[in-house]
C-alpha cells in the first residue's frame, strides 16, 4: 500500500524535495492514515510535516476529544500540531449557507492562512478512491459534463495534493488496524442525512451487492479515462481561446469566428472566458453557456445577465463578457477645459499635448489616429474634453450636413460599452474630434490655413 501511495505521489509530482507540507487531519481513519504514511515517507521524500486540525464545534465533547486525540497523535510522531476551534453552525446561519459549505470555507481559509504563516508549499488532503467514486456518482446524477466526471483531481492549483486518491477505504482501515493507530470515528458519517452519506451507505453497497462488486474501482477507472479525453479537449480549447479571444481590463472579447468551432470546443472557450472575468465558475450551468451561444445569434446590442453580476453582450457578432458596473459616464457629464501645452487628466488616465505648429511641419506629419491637426483660426471658444451627451451631432470630414453622434457610432460599429468612454475634443459648442475615429469638417486644415493646432492624445484606456 505504501508503494502504491508513493507511486501516486511520484506520478503526479505532488512534492518537491524540501517542501513544507500541511496535512489536514480530522482524526478519522483517512486523515490519520495519510499523516502516518507521510511520516513514514518523509525522509524518503525529503519533506517537513505539519498537522492542521479544525474543531467545528458541531459534536460537543466528541469534537473536543477528536482534537485532543489528533494533538497527542502528532506528539507521538513529533509533528507540529496546529488547530482552530470555531462555531461552524453560527457561521452557516450568519452567511445563510449550509453547514457543509461553512465548514469547508472555514477549513480551507485556515489551511491557506497556515500556508502563508509557515511558508509551506503543499496542503495534503485525505480524499481516497471511495471519495472519488462517490463524487463521480453524485455528478452523474446531477448531469455533469466531462469536466465534472473527472472527479477529484490528485493535484489542484499545484498546492492541494491527495496521495490516497487511489487507495480504497477498506485498505485505509486495514492499514490503521495493522499499525495500531486507533482513529476516531465520526458517528455523523453513519447517518443518511446528507446525499453523500446516502451514496456511501446505501447506493454503493446496493450496486456492489446487485450489479458489480468492483464498482468503486470501475468508477475510478471511468474518471481516469474521462480525464484523458477531457485534458485533450481542454488543450485544444485553450489554443482556440488564445486565437479567438482578447483579454482586456475586467472583460473578455470572444470573436465571432469562435462560434464556428465545434460545440465541444466553443463551450469550453466560453467557460474559460467566464473564469477569466470572474475567477471561478461557481453557479455557472449549462443553461448559461447556451444562453450566451443564443445571444451571439441575435442582433448587435442583445445582452443577458449571468450569475455574479456578469454580463454577456453581442457586439456585432462578437461576445463581450464582463462585470456589469453602472458607469458614472452614463449618468453624469465629464468635462475638462484644456490649456495649450501639456494636460494631465488623471481621472481618465489621459495625457493631452496641444501645440501650434508651422505649415512646413504639418506637411511631413505621419498619419496617427491619436494625433490630429486643425485650423486654429476657425476655432472659437475654449478647447474642451468631454464625454458624449444626448442629442450630440457632428459634421464628419468630407460631409456637408451633420449627423447624430449615435448614428455615426453605429456606422463605425463601435460597441455600446465603448461609446460613453470615447473622448470628444470640442471647440466651443462644436465637436472637433471624436478621438481615435473622426475629425470635423468645420475645423479641417485647407489651402487657406495659416495657423495649425496639433493635438496629441495618450490614454491607458483607449
Amino acid at each position: 500500500m505504501i508503494e502504491n501511495v508513493l507511486s501516486t505521489i511520484e506520478e503526479n509530482k505532488m512534492f518537491n524535495r524540501g517542501d513544507k507540507v500541511i496535512v489536514a487531519v480530522s482524526g478519522g481513519p483517512d486523515s490519520i492514515c495519510l499523516l502516518h504514511m507521510l511520516y513514514v515517507l518523509q525522509n524518503r521524500l525529503d519533506i517537513t510535516l505539519y498537522a492542521a486540525h479544525v474543531n467545528h464545534c458541531l459534536r460537543g465533547e466528541e469534537g473536543d476529544k477528536d482534537e485532543e486525540y489528533v494533538k497527542k497523535f502528532c506528539e507521538s510522531l513529533s509533528v507540529e500540531f496546529k488547530s482552530l476551534k470555531t462555531d461552524v453552525n453560527y457561521i452557516a446561519k450568519e452567511k445563510r449557507i449550509s453547514c457543509e459549505s461553512a465548514g469547508r470555507e472555514v477549513r480551507y481559509k485556515f489551511f491557506e492562512e497556515l500556508k502563508k504563516k509557515l511558508k509551506a508549499e503543499k496542503i495534503a488532503i485525505a480524499h481516497n478512491a471511495n471519495d472519488q467514486a462517490e463524487t463521480v456518482l453524485m455528478r452523474i446524477m446531477r448531469g455533469a459534463g466531462l469536466q465534472g466526471l473527472t472527479g477529484i483531481n490528485p493535484v489542484r492549483d499545484n498546492v492541494f495534493v491527495r496521495p490516497l486518491i487511489r487507495i480504497t477505504r477498506d485498505e485505509i482501515e486495514k492499514y490503521c488496524d495493522n499499525n495500531n493507530l486507533h482513529p476516531r470515528i465520526d458517528k455523523t458519517n453513519l447517518e443518511t442525512i446528507y446525499s453523500r452519506n446516502k451514496i456511501r451507505l446505501e447506493l454503493i453497497p446496493y450496486i456492489q451487492n446487485n450489479f458489480n462488486r468492483d464498482i468503486v474501482a470501475v468508477l475510478n477507472r471511468l474518471s481516469d479515462i474521462i480525464k484523458i479525453d477531457n485534458d485533450y479537449l481542454n488543450y485544444i480549447s485553450r489554443e482556440k481561446f488564445k486565437k479567438y479571444c482578447e483579454i482586456k481590463a475586467q472583460k473578455v472579447i470572444i470573436f465571432k469566428e469562435a462560434f464556428l468551432e465545434d460545440k465541444a470546443v466553443l463551450v469550453r472557450i466560453i467557460r474559460m472566458s467566464l473564469e477569466v472575468v470572474e475567477g471561478n465558475l461557481k453557479d455557472i450551468e449549462k443553461i448559461h453557456i447556451f444562453s450566451i451561444i443564443n445571444v451571439q445569434k441575435c442582433s448587435t446590442g442583445k445582452e443577458i445577465m449571468l450569475p455574479h453580476n456578469l454580463l454577456a453582450l453581442n457586439d456585432y457578432g462578437n461576445i463581450i463578457i464582463k462585470k456589469y458596473i453602472k458607469e458614472c459616464m452614463k449618468n453624469c457629464e465629464v468635462q475638462y477645459v484644456l490649456q495649450m501645452g501639456f494636460n494631465n487628466i488623471t481621472d481618465i488616465k489621459s495625457k493631452i499635448y496641444i501645440d501650434l505648429i508651422e505649415l512646413k511641419e504639418y506637411a511631413y506629419y505621419k498619419k496617427d489616429r491619436f494625433i490630429q491637426y486643425f485650423d486654429y483660426d476657425k476655432i472659437k471658444g475654449s478647447i474642451i474634453l468631454r464625454n458624449r451627451r444626448k442629442g450630440d451631432r457632428f459634421i464628419p470630414l468630407g460631409m456637408i450636413g451633420n449627423k447624430k453622434l449615435k448614428s455615426l457610432f453605429i456606422d463605425l460599429k463601435i460597441s455600446k460599452d465603448k461609446r460613453d468612454k470615447i473622448p470628444l475634443i470640442c471647440f466651443g459648442d462644436n465637436i472637433g474630434w471624436i478621438v481615435g475615429y473622426r475629425i470635423s469638417e468645420l475645423f479641417k486644415v485647407d489651402k487657406n490655413t495659416k495657423n495649425i493646432l496639433a493635438i496629441k492624445f495618450e490614454s491607458e484606456e483607449l
